[in-house]
């Protein structure tokens, strides 16, 4: 692996990943900005740009967009997340010159067209249905509003329905050009590169992006508490959190390891105890999200109503007794599991183009692969205790969606957790 990083005139990060066996590149703009960038009055409009850049530019339709990728067999798509939205194509070498034009295109010159936004936001309302439709999504959503509430990080990153009805094409370049400067964005490339080459093509063609820095954002404040509501389901969506630390943390690497050993794979504590042993769930796992500054533990699980009051002081028991009686084995397993992530995520390009953006942004700079598995060995037994016992010392956030009436009080939980 050879990573090269250059800083452009306007300020845009060029970093390269050369891989020198494989044919295809993958490469994008990672810009800085995403949900948590959003006033409650234009909340969703991350999203909605992320569409909106594919309707069409000064230069080329919407079709060509999506045609001069798909006609070099290129595959080209965006996601938008609470800290950041990526553009991001996936095409053979010979054609890395066109990918770059393209994402430069839709960057700097969308024309945001009032008759394609107005389709775009029947579409996006479409999606906002769908999702309000699918309860193992849409409990989520409550888990994030309850545990981080009245501040950007709590909100939907799709947006209301009223909101996404309301926005402007006005609002959409107004965020653009205050957000999408050039010092906010990573241009990152991985696959069979070469740096000087993308460097070049990348200041030549993205010569137009705004240079100031405008990135102000609410800090994270956790708050946690109870949201219930009752739905006419066949099974009980449940989410139960906690606070954690944020990316760059000492602890982040022991949150992971614990993460893996209580509910990361079939071995794991929760699925040995509450699927396996008393048959309570079809699926239950715990994850962990971080951010600048902060995170969330959390472990969801689907039960049916009558297993509901069985499974939440179970899932409070295992959370528990996982700060109590770990074992060194343990440890060993979950370690193993989570270097060898980290080495296989790192065999597809696509996944090490997007690392590599995400590491400059919240590390400053990039991180080997020997540098993250030093530090996944470093994390022993004690270390992984105490850092179960600080998720537990934490107020609790839970969220149930479906039959709900043999849900436990919320007092009862955290009475559960803290004996």
């Amino acid at each position: 692996m050879t990573v090269e990083l250059t800083e452009l005139d306007n300020g845009m990060i060029v970093a390269t990943d050369r891989l020198e066996h494989v044919q295809s590149v993958a490469l994008g703009a990672w810009v800085d900005v995403g949900a948590r960038n959003e006033t409650p009055e234009i909340n969703g409009i991350s999203h909605m740009l992320e569409h909106m850049a594919f309707k069409g530019t000064r230069k080329r339709t919407a079709l060509q967009i999506s045609e001069e990728i798909e006609a070099v067999g290129g595959q080209m798509n965006a996601y938008t997340s609470r800290e950041n939205t990526a553009y991001y194509c996936k095409v053979l070498r010979e054609d890395q010159a066109l990918a770059i034009d393209v994402i430069a295109d839709i960057l700097q010159n969308s024309t945001l067209d009032e008759k394609e936004l107005e389709r775009e936001r029947q579409v996006i309302l479409q999606e906002i249905g769908q999702a309000n439709d699918t309860p193992d999504d849409i409990v989520f959503d409550y888990f994030q509003e309850t545990a981080l509430p009245n501040q950007a990080l709590g909100r939907s990153i799709l947006g209301s329905p009223e909101n996404v009805s309301s926005l402007s094409r006005d609002d959409l370049f107004d965020f653009m050009s205050r957000r999408y400067s050039a010092k906010r964005m990573v241009f990152s490339a991985s696959g069979n590169v070469n740096h000087n080459e993308v460097v070049d093509m990348v200041a030549t063609k993205f010569t137009n992006l705004p240079t100031h820095e405008d990135h102000d954002m609410e800090k994270l404040r956790y708050e946690g508490g109870q949201r219930i509501e009752n739905r006419d389901l066949e099974q009980a969506h449940v989410i139960f959190g906690l606070p954690t630390v944020p990316y760059a943390d000492d602890a982040f690497y022991d949150v992971q390891v614990f993460n893996m050993l209580l509910g990361g794979g079939m071995s794991s504590r929760l699925f040995q105890e509450i699927r396996e042993k008393r048959g309570l769930v079809y699926s239950v796992y715990s994850f962990s999200s971080h951010y600048v500054d902060g995170g969330l533990f959390s472990i969801y699980a689907g039960t049916g109503p009558d297993d509901l009051g069985e499974l939440m002081p179970v899932m409070c028991d295992e959370l528990k007794r996982a700060t109590v009686d770990l074992t060194e084995e343990e440890v060993n397993r979950a370690r193993a599991q989570l270097k060898a992530m980290v080495v296989m995520g790192m065999e597809s390009n696509s996944a090490r183009c997007e690392t590599l953006a995400r590491q400059i942004q919240v590390h400053g700079g990039p991180q080997t692969i020997p540098e993250i598995m030093e530090k996944i060995e470093a994390v022993d037994l004690k270390r992984v205790i105490a850092a179960g016992e600080a998720l537990i010392s934490g107020k609790p956030t839970v969220t149930a969606l479906g039959p709900v009436a043999r849900m436990p009080e919320y007092d009862t939980l955290v009475d559960r957790l803290r004996a």
